[in-house]
C-alpha cells in the first residue's frame, strides 16, 4: 500500500510536465532527476525517523525495481528509468549534517541543475527546484 502511494506522489514529477530536456536545442537527451534520501548510516539508526530520507528512497527503489548496490561518491546509488525518465537514487553513507558532500558531487558529475534535485529528510522536504508544493502535499499525508 505504501509503495502505490509513494508512486502516486512521485508520478508529477516523472510526468511530460516536468521533464526537461537540456538547454541546447540539438541535443534531445532528457536530464535525469536525482532523488537524495538523508539518513544516518549504521544499524543504531535504522527504523528511526532519522532515517525517513532512506526509507523513502528504498520503497520508490523497490517500486521501480531499482538496484540501490553501487557506491558513488559516498553514497549507495541507484539509477534508472521510469515512464521514460532517467532517475538517480542516491542515499548518502555520511551523517545527516555531512551529506551535502555526496550530494553536491553526484548533482555536480550528473552536471544537473538544482531544478531536478530533490532531497528527502525528516527535517524538511527539500526541492531544490520550483514545485515546493508537490513535496508539501506527499509529507502532509
Amino acid at each position: 500500500m505504501m509503495r502505490g502511494k509513494l508512486w502516486v506522489r512521485l508520478a508529477p514529477f516523472l510526468s511530460k510536465r516536468y521533464v526537461s530536456s537540456s538547454s541546447s536545442p540539438s541535443c534531445s537527451a532528457i536530464q535525469p532527476w536525482l532523488f537524495v534520501g538523508l539518513g544516518n548510516p549504521g544499524e543504531k539508526y535504522q527504523s528511526t525517523r532519522h532515517n525517513v530520507g532512506f526509507d523513502m528512497i528504498d520503497a520508490f527503489a523497490d517500486s521501480q525495481n531499482i538496484s540501490l548496490t553501487k557506491n558513488h561518491f559516498k553514497a549507495l546509488f541507484g539509477e534508472g528509468m521510469v515512464d521514460g525518465v532517467p532517475v538517480l537514487l542516491a542515499k548518502p553513507q555520511t551523517y545527516i549534517n555531512l551529506s551535502g558532500e555526496s550530494a553536491g558531487a553526484l548533482a555536480a558529475y550528473y552536471k544537473l541543475p538544482l531544478h531536478r534535485v530533490v532531497v528527502v529528510s525528516v527535517y524538511d522536504p527539500i526541492f531544490l527546484g520550483d514545485t515546493l508544493d508537490w513535496l508539501t502535499e506527499f509529507f502532509a499525508v
